[in-house]
């Protein structure tokens, strides 16, 4: 018995093996196509070597922490002396209110004061009277208003009752235009014919005030009706 096995007929389909005679290659899309996958592969990589590149030339180009000049030193300094002065400073109505004198100044420029040797200074108060200073050396502020007199150091004038007055100490602060002098230092006061001893001082003119911490001695003198030529000595504390 024979079987016969019939197939329905199957489509033709074309099949290419290459572009057809006479067709044009289509390589203008295809180079396009792979020119942005390229740069959206390649791109964030050339941004962040262009970052570093910049990040870079800052980092040479910053200019580095400021290094000390020699003025730093020099301020140390004094910028000009002078030996035999005599200096001297007026009113705007041409009276003379200080007169300074020594062996040697020097002037420091960064904190414009003096250092004096020897120094001699006379100021004269608007009511003109005179108050005269003298140590082995002196420091002034720019307009001779305050003085730092160190060794043996003097101030005289009078005081509010026009007595005489003198202070004594190996270091003694002056103001002469607030007409103050102070002193932490062992300090002799001689007022008129009294003497007052006292472990520091603090005194104003402006105010009629002498105030002296302890412990003080006091030396005064007799009144003359009182019969007594000899002075009276006395100690006191505070």
């Amino acid at each position: 018995m024979s079987v016969e096995l019939h197939l329905p007929d199957l489509p033709e389909v074309p099949i290419s093996l290459g572009p057809a005679p006479g067709a044009s290659p289509r390589h203008e899309q295809a180079w396009s196509l792979r020119l942005r996958e390229a740069l959206a592969t390649y791109l964030p990589l050339l941004l962040m070597a262009l970052l570093a590149l910049a990040t870079w030339w800052l980092v040479k180009h910053t200019p580095g922490p400021v290094t000390p000049t020699p003025e730093t030193a020099l301020r140390r300094t004094p910028d000009y002396t002078m030996s035999g002065f005599v200096i001297e400073r007026f009113d705007r109505s041409g009276q003379l209110r200080v007169r300074v004198e020594g062996q040697t100044l020097r002037h420091y420029p960064d904190t414009d004061r003096y250092e004096i040797d020897d120094a001699r200074i006379r100021a004269i108060a608007p009511d003109g009277r005179a108050t005269d200073a003298r140590a082995v050396r002196a420091l002034a502020n720019g307009d001779l208003s305050e003085l730092q007199l160190v060794g043996d150091a003097v101030v005289g004038s009078v005081d509010a009752r026009g007595r005489p007055l003198r202070m004594r100490s190996d270091f003694l602060h002056a103001f002469l235009v607030a007409e103050q002098v102070r002193t932490d230092r062992p300090v002799i006061v001689n007022l008129g014919s009294d003497e007052l001893q006292a472990a520091g001082m603090n005194y104003d003119h402006g105010k009629r005030l002498l105030q002296l911490q302890g412990p003080l001695r006091v030396r005064l003198q007799a009144a003359p009706d009182a019969g007594a030529p000899r002075p009276a000595s006395a100690r006191a504390g505070m």
